[in-house]
């Protein structure tokens, strides 16, 4: 790499998918306050929401949600008690 291009913070940080744990290593200038401990060392950790280890386009399980259903059942129910 060349010398001097990368901010003074570009470090090693850790990755931390929330959703079900996996953790993985890179070089980010993410700032962050808390650390783990990862492969016997201490790094920063960000935490994400989502990751490529539990996003369903990359694991190929895809979840169907049926909110429009469940808002059409709850008006029903609605409407009928408040008759």
């Amino acid at each position: 790499m060349k010398q001097g291009i990368h901010p003074d913070n570009y470090r090693p940080v850790v990755f931390k998918d929330m959703s079900n744990g996996d953790m993985f290593l890179s070089r980010s200038t993410a700032k962050t306050t808390e650390t783990v401990e990862f492969e016997g060392e201490e790094y920063p950790v960000v935490k994400l929401e989502i990751s490529a280890s539990s996003h369903p386009f990359y694991t190929g399980k895809s979840k169907l949600v049926d909110t429009a259903g469940r808002v059409d059942k709850f008006m029903s129910r609605y409407a009928r008690s408040r008759k």
